[in-house]
Protein backbone atom coordinates (compact mmCIF):
# COMPACT_ATOMS: atom_id res chain seq x y z
CA UNK A 1 0.00 0.00 0.00
CA UNK A 2 1.08 3.26 -1.16
CA UNK A 3 1.92 5.84 2.11
CA UNK A 4 1.28 9.46 2.64
CA UNK A 5 1.93 11.59 5.35
CA UNK A 6 -1.12 12.60 8.08
CA UNK A 7 0.04 15.27 10.07
CA UNK A 8 3.13 13.44 12.77
CA UNK A 9 1.86 10.37 11.23
CA UNK A 10 2.80 8.44 7.39
CA UNK A 11 -0.65 6.60 7.03
CA UNK A 12 -1.68 4.12 4.17
CA UNK A 13 -2.60 6.31 0.96
CA UNK A 14 -7.04 5.27 1.63
CA UNK A 15 -7.77 5.13 4.81
CA UNK A 16 -10.99 3.05 5.78
CA UNK A 17 -13.92 4.99 6.97
CA UNK A 18 -15.38 2.64 9.85
CA UNK A 19 -19.45 4.25 10.12
CA UNK A 20 -21.17 1.91 7.84
CA UNK A 21 -20.42 -1.10 9.84
CA UNK A 22 -22.42 0.05 12.67
CA UNK A 23 -24.21 3.01 11.70
CA UNK A 24 -25.93 5.63 9.00
CA UNK A 25 -27.04 3.44 5.99
CA UNK A 26 -29.50 1.11 7.12
CA UNK A 27 -29.15 -2.05 9.25
CA UNK A 28 -25.48 -2.82 9.51
CA UNK A 29 -24.17 -5.81 9.12
CA UNK A 30 -23.55 -8.99 11.20
CA UNK A 31 -20.73 -8.07 13.70
CA UNK A 32 -19.11 -11.10 12.71
CA UNK A 33 -18.86 -9.62 9.55
CA UNK A 34 -17.29 -6.05 10.80
CA UNK A 35 -15.31 -8.07 12.05
CA UNK A 36 -14.03 -9.39 8.92
CA UNK A 37 -13.78 -6.55 7.00
CA UNK A 38 -11.79 -4.25 9.55
CA UNK A 39 -9.21 -7.18 9.60
CA UNK A 40 -9.48 -7.52 5.79
CA UNK A 41 -8.20 -3.92 5.27
CA UNK A 42 -5.76 -5.09 7.88
CA UNK A 43 -4.24 -7.14 6.53
CA UNK A 44 -4.44 -5.69 3.10
CA UNK A 45 -2.36 -2.83 4.05
CA UNK A 46 -4.54 0.03 5.47
CA UNK A 47 -3.11 1.63 8.62
CA UNK A 48 -5.47 4.28 8.86
CA UNK A 49 -8.86 3.72 10.21
CA UNK A 50 -11.67 6.02 11.50
CA UNK A 51 -14.51 6.25 13.40
CA UNK A 52 -16.61 8.28 16.04
CA UNK A 53 -18.17 8.51 18.98
CA UNK A 54 -21.19 9.25 17.25
CA UNK A 55 -21.47 6.28 15.16
CA UNK A 56 -23.96 3.73 16.87
CA UNK A 57 -23.84 6.03 20.02
CA UNK A 58 -20.26 4.31 20.73
CA UNK A 59 -20.94 0.92 18.82
CA UNK A 60 -18.93 1.20 16.33
CA UNK A 61 -15.91 2.98 18.59
CA UNK A 62 -16.14 -0.90 20.79
CA UNK A 63 -16.05 -2.74 17.40
CA UNK A 64 -12.56 -1.19 16.20
CA UNK A 65 -11.41 -1.01 19.55
CA UNK A 66 -12.25 -4.69 20.00
CA UNK A 67 -10.73 -5.94 16.93
CA UNK A 68 -7.75 -4.08 16.36
CA UNK A 69 -6.44 -3.95 20.30
CA UNK A 70 -4.37 -6.60 19.24
CA UNK A 71 -2.41 -4.52 16.16
CA UNK A 72 -2.94 -1.41 17.91
CA UNK A 73 1.13 -0.55 17.33
CA UNK A 74 0.75 -1.34 13.52
CA UNK A 75 -2.65 1.54 13.11
CA UNK A 76 -3.33 4.95 13.06
CA UNK A 77 -6.82 5.27 14.87
CA UNK A 78 -8.98 8.26 14.57
CA UNK A 79 -12.00 9.45 16.41
CA UNK A 80 -14.12 12.34 17.25
CA UNK A 81 -15.78 14.21 19.68
CA UNK A 82 -18.18 16.70 20.16
CA UNK A 83 -20.76 15.54 18.78
CA UNK A 84 -22.52 12.23 20.46
CA UNK A 85 -25.09 10.38 21.94
CA UNK A 86 -26.63 11.77 25.20
CA UNK A 87 -29.44 9.75 27.25
CA UNK A 88 -32.49 11.94 27.90
CA UNK A 89 -35.76 10.18 29.51
CA UNK A 90 -37.22 9.94 26.11
CA UNK A 91 -34.27 8.12 24.51
CA UNK A 92 -30.66 8.87 23.37
CA UNK A 93 -30.44 12.23 21.27
CA UNK A 94 -26.96 13.69 19.04
CA UNK A 95 -26.28 16.38 20.82
CA UNK A 96 -23.19 19.12 19.61
CA UNK A 97 -21.52 20.33 22.68
CA UNK A 98 -17.71 21.51 21.92
CA UNK A 99 -17.65 22.95 25.78
CA UNK A 100 -14.15 21.60 27.39
CA UNK A 101 -16.14 19.49 29.66
CA UNK A 102 -18.46 18.00 27.31
CA UNK A 103 -14.92 17.12 24.88
CA UNK A 104 -13.06 15.52 27.87
CA UNK A 105 -15.77 13.49 28.71
CA UNK A 106 -16.53 12.60 24.92
CA UNK A 107 -12.51 11.37 24.73
CA UNK A 108 -12.65 9.43 27.97
CA UNK A 109 -15.23 7.30 26.86
CA UNK A 110 -13.63 7.36 23.35
CA UNK A 111 -10.88 5.61 24.98
CA UNK A 112 -12.72 3.33 27.25
CA UNK A 113 -14.51 1.78 24.25
CA UNK A 114 -11.45 1.93 22.12
CA UNK A 115 -9.71 0.10 24.69
CA UNK A 116 -6.41 2.41 24.08
CA UNK A 117 -4.55 4.35 26.00
CA UNK A 118 -4.31 7.15 23.64
CA UNK A 119 -6.24 8.33 20.61
CA UNK A 120 -3.57 9.04 17.21
CA UNK A 121 -5.96 11.76 15.64
CA UNK A 122 -8.30 13.46 17.93
CA UNK A 123 -10.91 15.26 15.97
CA UNK A 124 -13.93 18.15 16.92
CA UNK A 125 -16.51 16.37 15.01
CA UNK A 126 -18.54 19.59 14.74
CA UNK A 127 -18.23 23.17 15.68
CA UNK A 128 -20.38 24.21 18.26
CA UNK A 129 -21.08 27.80 17.11
CA UNK A 130 -22.04 28.66 20.81
CA UNK A 131 -18.98 28.04 21.62
CA UNK A 132 -15.71 29.71 20.89
CA UNK A 133 -13.39 27.55 18.81
CA UNK A 134 -10.34 28.53 20.61
CA UNK A 135 -12.33 27.27 23.91
CA UNK A 136 -12.82 23.67 22.27
CA UNK A 137 -9.40 23.45 20.62
CA UNK A 138 -7.92 24.49 23.82
CA UNK A 139 -9.68 21.46 26.24
CA UNK A 140 -8.25 19.25 23.15
CA UNK A 141 -4.74 20.84 23.20
CA UNK A 142 -5.08 19.76 27.15
CA UNK A 143 -5.72 16.13 26.18
CA UNK A 144 -2.28 16.09 24.28
CA UNK A 145 -0.84 17.64 27.21
CA UNK A 146 -2.23 14.82 29.51
CA UNK A 147 -1.07 11.75 26.81
CA UNK A 148 -4.67 10.75 25.83
CA UNK A 149 -4.20 12.33 22.54
CA UNK A 150 -1.39 12.89 19.70
CA UNK A 151 -2.61 15.31 17.13
CA UNK A 152 -5.65 17.41 16.55
CA UNK A 153 -8.11 17.66 13.50
CA UNK A 154 -11.60 19.13 12.69
CA UNK A 155 -14.36 18.21 10.72
CA UNK A 156 -16.28 19.84 8.53
CA UNK A 157 -15.09 23.74 9.12
CA UNK A 158 -14.01 26.58 7.32
CA UNK A 159 -11.31 27.86 6.08
CA UNK A 160 -11.67 31.12 8.29
CA UNK A 161 -12.67 28.28 11.52
CA UNK A 162 -9.25 26.62 10.46
CA UNK A 163 -6.78 29.17 11.20
CA UNK A 164 -8.52 30.37 14.08
CA UNK A 165 -8.00 26.61 15.63
CA UNK A 166 -4.27 25.95 14.38
CA UNK A 167 -3.37 29.54 15.99
CA UNK A 168 -4.41 27.69 19.49
CA UNK A 169 -2.60 24.37 18.74
CA UNK A 170 -1.17 23.04 15.26
CA UNK A 171 -4.41 21.14 13.50
CA UNK A 172 -3.11 17.99 11.74
CA UNK A 173 -5.99 17.01 9.77
CA UNK A 174 -8.80 18.57 8.35
CA UNK A 175 -12.18 15.87 7.57
CA UNK A 176 -15.03 16.61 5.44
CA UNK A 177 -16.70 15.41 2.17
CA UNK A 178 -14.85 15.13 -0.67
CA UNK A 179 -15.91 13.79 -4.18
CA UNK A 180 -16.78 14.49 -7.53
CA UNK A 181 -19.99 15.73 -6.79
CA UNK A 182 -19.14 17.88 -3.33
CA UNK A 183 -16.46 20.20 -4.40
CA UNK A 184 -16.91 23.01 -1.81
CA UNK A 185 -13.74 22.08 0.26
CA UNK A 186 -12.09 23.65 -3.13
CA UNK A 187 -13.29 27.26 -2.06
CA UNK A 188 -11.23 27.85 0.30
CA UNK A 189 -10.40 24.62 2.74
CA UNK A 190 -7.61 23.02 0.51
CA UNK A 191 -5.59 26.26 0.15
CA UNK A 192 -5.85 26.81 3.79
CA UNK A 193 -4.70 23.15 4.81
CA UNK A 194 -1.91 23.77 2.49
CA UNK A 195 -0.81 26.96 4.02
CA UNK A 196 -0.66 25.20 6.96
CA UNK A 197 0.03 22.15 6.27
CA UNK A 198 -2.99 20.12 7.22
CA UNK A 199 -3.90 17.01 6.03
CA UNK A 200 -7.14 16.86 4.39
CA UNK A 201 -9.01 14.03 4.80
CA UNK A 202 -11.78 13.51 2.51
CA UNK A 203 -14.86 11.37 3.47
CA UNK A 204 -17.83 10.05 1.44
CA UNK A 205 -15.33 10.20 -1.37
CA UNK A 206 -17.61 8.28 -4.14
CA UNK A 207 -20.22 10.24 -3.20
CA UNK A 208 -22.38 7.86 -0.69
CA UNK A 209 -22.71 5.22 -3.41
CA UNK A 210 -23.79 7.67 -6.63
CA UNK A 211 -20.21 7.27 -8.16
CA UNK A 212 -20.70 3.27 -7.67
CA UNK A 213 -22.70 3.63 -10.74
CA UNK A 214 -24.52 0.52 -8.68
CA UNK A 215 -27.33 2.65 -6.76
CA UNK A 216 -30.10 3.19 -9.93
CA UNK A 217 -32.94 3.31 -7.94
CA UNK A 218 -32.98 5.36 -4.56
CA UNK A 219 -36.22 3.03 -3.82
CA UNK A 220 -34.00 0.17 -2.99
CA UNK A 221 -32.46 2.49 0.21
CA UNK A 222 -33.45 0.96 3.59
CA UNK A 223 -36.02 3.06 4.88
CA UNK A 224 -33.21 3.98 7.88
CA UNK A 225 -30.87 5.11 5.68
CA UNK A 226 -29.63 8.67 6.00
CA UNK A 227 -29.58 9.41 2.20
CA UNK A 228 -33.39 9.51 2.65
CA UNK A 229 -32.69 13.22 3.90
CA UNK A 230 -30.48 14.48 1.72
CA UNK A 231 -31.57 16.63 -1.18
CA UNK A 232 -29.40 15.18 -3.68
CA UNK A 233 -30.77 11.36 -3.62
CA UNK A 234 -34.45 12.55 -3.46
CA UNK A 235 -36.20 10.65 -6.11
CA UNK A 236 -36.26 13.61 -8.92
CA UNK A 237 -32.79 14.77 -8.22
CA UNK A 238 -31.12 11.79 -8.43
CA UNK A 239 -33.00 10.65 -11.53
CA UNK A 240 -31.40 14.16 -12.87
CA UNK A 241 -27.89 12.99 -11.70
CA UNK A 242 -28.18 9.63 -13.44
CA UNK A 243 -27.54 11.69 -16.80
CA UNK A 244 -24.15 12.07 -15.78
CA UNK A 245 -23.16 8.37 -15.18
CA UNK A 246 -23.27 6.85 -19.20
CA UNK A 247 -20.16 9.71 -19.52
CA UNK A 248 -18.42 9.19 -16.23
CA UNK A 249 -18.90 5.53 -16.86
CA UNK A 250 -17.18 5.96 -20.46
CA UNK A 251 -13.99 7.55 -18.86
CA UNK A 252 -13.44 4.90 -16.41
CA UNK A 253 -13.74 1.97 -19.53
CA UNK A 254 -11.14 4.17 -21.37
CA UNK A 255 -8.70 4.00 -17.94
CA UNK A 256 -9.29 0.63 -17.49
CA UNK A 257 -10.69 0.80 -14.11
CA UNK A 258 -14.00 0.66 -12.05
CA UNK A 259 -16.33 3.71 -11.46
CA UNK A 260 -15.42 3.47 -7.92
CA UNK A 261 -11.24 3.42 -8.69
CA UNK A 262 -11.62 5.92 -10.69
CA UNK A 263 -13.64 8.33 -8.21
CA UNK A 264 -10.51 7.42 -5.65
CA UNK A 265 -8.02 7.54 -8.10
CA UNK A 266 -8.95 11.13 -8.64
CA UNK A 267 -9.30 12.39 -5.26
CA UNK A 268 -5.20 11.09 -4.84
CA UNK A 269 -4.19 12.88 -7.98
CA UNK A 270 -5.64 15.94 -6.49
CA UNK A 271 -3.23 16.16 -4.11
CA UNK A 272 -0.28 14.10 -1.92
CA UNK A 273 -1.90 15.77 1.09
CA UNK A 274 -5.23 14.36 0.61
CA UNK A 275 -6.59 10.87 2.06
CA UNK A 276 -9.63 9.36 1.23
CA UNK A 277 -11.53 7.19 3.59
CA UNK A 278 -14.12 5.57 1.78
CA UNK A 279 -16.30 2.99 4.04
CA UNK A 280 -17.67 -0.68 2.81
CA UNK A 281 -19.59 -3.76 4.58
CA UNK A 282 -17.91 -5.77 1.30
CA UNK A 283 -15.00 -7.70 1.40
CA UNK A 284 -15.04 -7.42 -2.40
CA UNK A 285 -15.78 -3.40 -2.43
CA UNK A 286 -12.84 -3.17 0.26
CA UNK A 287 -10.08 -4.90 -2.15
CA UNK A 288 -11.43 -2.62 -5.39
CA UNK A 289 -11.17 0.56 -3.36
CA UNK A 290 -7.89 -0.19 -2.54
CA UNK A 291 -7.08 -1.00 -6.14
CA UNK A 292 -7.33 3.18 -6.88
CA UNK A 293 -3.98 2.99 -6.00
CA UNK A 294 -2.62 1.98 -8.97
CA UNK A 295 -4.78 3.84 -11.24
CA UNK A 296 -3.00 6.29 -13.11
CA UNK A 297 -4.66 9.33 -14.52
CA UNK A 298 -3.36 12.15 -16.67
CA UNK A 299 -4.19 15.93 -16.81
CA UNK A 300 -6.44 15.30 -19.68
CA UNK A 301 -8.84 12.80 -18.08
CA UNK A 302 -8.69 14.48 -14.95
CA UNK A 303 -9.54 17.73 -16.92
CA UNK A 304 -12.72 15.81 -18.34
CA UNK A 305 -13.63 14.35 -15.01
CA UNK A 306 -13.60 17.73 -13.51
CA UNK A 307 -15.82 19.21 -16.23
CA UNK A 308 -18.04 16.29 -15.96
CA UNK A 309 -19.05 16.31 -12.43
CA UNK A 310 -19.07 19.00 -10.60
CA UNK A 311 -21.00 21.67 -7.95
CA UNK A 312 -22.43 23.16 -11.29
CA UNK A 313 -23.53 19.79 -12.47
CA UNK A 314 -25.05 18.04 -9.66
CA UNK A 315 -28.51 18.52 -8.58
CA UNK A 316 -29.65 18.87 -5.34
CA UNK A 317 -28.16 20.13 -2.00
CA UNK A 318 -25.37 18.06 -0.07
CA UNK A 319 -27.16 18.38 3.06
CA UNK A 320 -30.79 19.14 4.04
CA UNK A 321 -31.69 23.05 5.89
CA UNK A 322 -30.75 21.54 9.06
CA UNK A 323 -27.95 19.69 8.68
CA UNK A 324 -26.60 22.36 6.86
CA UNK A 325 -27.40 24.85 9.85
CA UNK A 326 -24.88 22.37 11.73
CA UNK A 327 -21.95 22.42 10.10
CA UNK A 328 -19.33 25.96 9.35
CA UNK A 329 -21.21 27.28 6.19
CA UNK A 330 -18.10 29.45 5.85
CA UNK A 331 -16.86 26.47 3.99
CA UNK A 332 -19.37 27.39 1.32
Amino acid sequence: MQQRHLGPFQVSAIGLGCMSLSYAYGTPPPVEHSERVLLAALDAGVTMFDTAALYGYGVNEELVGRVLKPHRRRITLASKGGMAGVTFPDGIKRIIDGRPEAIRLNCEDSLRRLQTDVIDLYYLHRFDKKVPIEESVGAMARLVEEGKVRALGLSEVSAVTLRKAHAVHPIAALQTEYSLWTRNPEIAVLQACRELGTSFVAFSPVARAFLTAKLLDVGTLDPKDIRHGMPRFEPANYAANLKLLPAYLEVAREVGCTPVQLALAWLLHRGEDIIPIPGTTSLAHLNEDLGAVDVKLSPAIMARLDTLINQNTVVGNRYSAQSQSEVDTEMF
